[in-house]
Order: structure tokens, then sequence, then C-alpha cells
């Protein structure tokens, strides 16, 4: 006689045929979420390797390994703006293992700029943390007679068509602040674009052109040797490798343009476990509270911040509008 097993009763075996039908839908991360990380983890930088985004993720992929007890490889995918990196990682499976750190152009700014992308950083990418903030300076040539923000808005309104600023490329923040005074300033200035901030420094330097927004990595050894004169930085709180220079905003120039900045930050795919984003983002917050962390990301003009997902996603939401803005104005616009 062949032995069966139990019958279950008819409300038991529904209830446990539809997790069990449920349970077949759910991605393979989901059972492994307890167990992350059980392999490599790899982060995607969407710049060239060398830059201040691939420098700070280096930076976390060395502490992330230490933490989690896995490697953690950090892949350089340049490109088309960020473009390129970010919608690998849009499109990676969200396990977890595939996360990128990038800048805010390229999660933030891009989709003002570009008349259709491949990825929504709404739609395809979870927000994890911004790791710094990432303020600039702005600089003038010293024969330009203005040393603070209220006489710089002066000088350029009263010589409308006179004069130049730069930027490292179409679209960067040097650009559309620079597009932001002049406009405002009814300046009429001429905007020139170079392929890098290292070339724009030096006609600056050379006096080819009057000013320019740049990062303090950049501008401040030639402030310090007198061949720059600097009018002051931007977001709410002083640089402390610039401790002496006032915000703009605290010279009275408080437009959101001026108060705005860039960041550097890590996302990952959407349906990436709720748990796996809660560990990395706490991971962040303690990394960037380390004396070491944010001496390292302070010598390089960012103010450390690791915060939470939901502090970063409010952070987004309020500085949307003011970048679709200063893009409407710049005029800027991207294929």
């Amino acid at each position: 006689m062949t032995a069966h097993a139990p019958r279950l009763p008819r409300r038991q075996w529904l209830k446990q045929s539809a997790w069990s039908l449920a349970a077949l839908s759910l991605p393979q991360a989901v059972f492994a979420q307890d167990a992350w990380p059980a392999k490599p983890i790899k982060i995607v930088v969407p710049y060239n390797a060398g830059g201040a985004t691939d420098i700070v993720a280096r930076l976390v992929a060395e502490r992330l390994s230490a933490a989690v007890g896995q490697p953690v490889l950090v892949e350089n995918r340049g490109g088309a703006s960020g473009i390129m990196g970010t919608d690998a990682v849009a499109k990676a499976p969200p396990d977890g293992y595939a996360l990128t750190v990038s800048l805010s152009s390229s999660l933030l700014l891009n989709q003002f700029l570009y008349k259709s992308l491949p990825y929504d950083t709404g739609r395809d990418l979870v927000l994890i943390s911004q790791i710094a903030m990432a303020p600039v300076t702005l600089v003038v040539h010293p024969s330009v007679p203005a040393r603070n923000g209220p006489e710089l808005l002066d000088y350029v309104r009263r010589n409308p068509g006179e004069l130049a600023y730069g930027s490292w490329g179409v679209g960067s923040y040097a650009h559309l602040g620079g597009a932001y005074l002049s406009e405002t300033q009814k300046g009429d200035m001429t905007h020139i674009a170079y392929k890098g901030e290292s070339p724009m420094l030096q006609d600056l330097i050379g006096g080819r052109i009057q000013m320019a927004f740049a990062s303090a990595l950049g501008a401040k050894p030639y402030v310090d040797n007198g061949r720059l004169a600097l009018i002051g930085v931007t977001g709410e709180q002083r640089m402390h490798v610039l401790p002496d220079s006032p915000t703009l905003a605290e010279q009275g120039l408080t437009d959101d343009a001026y108060r705005v900045v860039g960041w550097v930050a890590m996302a990952a795919p959407i349906q990436t476990p709720k748990p796996v984003v809660a560990r990395l983002a706490g991971l962040m917050q303690a990394m960037t509270r380390t004396p070491d962390m944010q001496e390292r990301l302070t010598a390089m003009g960012f103010i450390a911040l690791g915060n939470t997902p939901e502090a970063f996603i409010a952070n987004y939401r309020g500085e949307y509008a003011v970048w679709q803005e200063l893009v409407r104005k710049s005029g800027a616009q991207l294929d």
C-alpha cells in the first residue's frame, strides 16, 4: 500500500500555494540578501580614470571592501558625459553587486541637457547616499577690478559684451553659472567651452578670458600665487581648504544658482533589495564620518556628507527645479 502525505486543509493549501507562486516570481537576490555580499562587488565610475570622481570611488571601494569582507572593484566606463556608465548600472541585475559612484551631472543634470537618455534616474536607479558635496570657486584674472561678488556683478553690468567666461564643457556648472551671471546682469558675456578644466584655467591665467567657476583643487594653487583672484565659493558653507573665502551667498548673492552645488553619490539599479540599500547607506554614513575619509575629501575640495537615501531623495527633489532653470537660461542643449 502506497503511503500518502497528509492532506492539507483547503485554506492552508491555498495560502501555501499562493506563497510558492509569488516566491517563484521574486528575483533570486531577495533570497540572497541576508548573505550579501557573497561575491565581489563592482562600482562603475562613468568617467575616465584619474579624475576626482574616480579617486572618490576608489577611496569608497577600499573602505567598503574592508567593511564587507569582499573585493570591491572599480570599473571606469567614461564617455558621453557619464551616460554610458550610468546606463550600464541602470540595466544591471538588481542584486547589490552593481553600483555606481557618479556625479550630479549624470544622475540629475543630464536629463535637462539631452533630448533623450537611455536611462531615467527616477525610474531606473535607487539613490543610496550623497558621499560628498562639490562646491566650486568663482575666480577672475587679476586685471578684473573686482574682489568680491557685488563688485564683480557691477563690473559685468557696466561692461556689456566685453567679457568672456570659460567652462570645462557645455552644460557644466561653469557654463550654467556663468550664463546665469551674464543673463541676470545683462552682461552679454561670451562663453568659451574647453575640453577640461586645465586648459580653461591656463587661458584664464593668460588673460584670454576674464572669469570662470572652477574647482578648488584646480584654482587654489593659482590663487595662492596671485595669478588668479578669488571672488567667492558656491554653496551654503565655506570650504575647509579655503576657510577665509566667504560664500557668494554670504556676500549677498543669494540666488539659488549660487547656492546649489554638485555632488558625488552612490546609486544602484532600482530593484536592489532594500536591506542591501540600507546597509550600503549605513556604510557610506559611517565611512564619511571617519577623520581619514574627511581629510581626504576635504583636501580635494569636497565637503563630506554621507546621508541617508531619504535625505538624498529630498535634496534631489529640492534641486531639480534649480538645475532645470539653469539649463533653460543657458540655452544649453546636447544630442
